[in-house]
């Protein structure tokens, strides 16, 4: 039995890029959904320590929504690039419209959070989701051929006549 190691760390990273992808969504998405659960449910600590944002208030309730739904499918790998791209939105907006107003840089204004998931969902939204993603699973079984279909033979019919 042989092991195929790659020879060099070039190779070796290319090997691990579609793990690393896959849990660097996965885990992005998890502490997102984090946020919003603890908004809109009070755990994991609540709402900026305790609590919950009152339902329907504009903005906090409704990024709550987009932290847990938007996390939620980029953790699953469902939606991925559409969830991520949402998520990273709500993060530009969450930055500039609470953050920025109180000092030019993150680490001035306690923005660092929002932009780190910013990019880190542009990122995903740009990559997708790695191989291991229900993405994957669905699009594999709705694009099988159905029993009955003849499978094609990739040959073109010749000329009649």
């Amino acid at each position: 039995m042989s092991l195929n190691l790659p020879a060099t760390p070039r190779q070796a990273a290319e090997a691990a890029r579609p793990l690393v992808l896959t849990a660097f969504r996965a885990v992005v998405g998890l502490l997102f959904a984090c946020h919003g659960a603890a908004s809109l449910f009070g755990v994991l600590g609540g709402a900026k320590g305790g609590g919950t944002v009152p339902a329907g208030q504009w903005p906090g309730w409704w990024a709550a929504l987009i932290q847990l739904v938007g996390g939620t499918l980029v953790l699953l790998g469902v939606g991925t690039r559409a969830a991520a791209l949402l998520c990273s939105g709500s993060m530009a907006y969450a930055y500039f419209t609470v953050h920025q107003e109180h000092a030019l840089l993150p680490l001035q204004n306690g923005g660092e959070p929002s932009v780190m998931f910013c990019w880190a969902f542009l990122a995903i939204a740009v990559l997708g989701s790695g191989p291991f993603a229900l993405d994957r699973l669905l699009t594999r079984n709705a694009d099988a051929p159905a029993a009955t279909e003849p499978a094609p033979t990739g040959a073109r019919p010749g000329p009649t006549g």
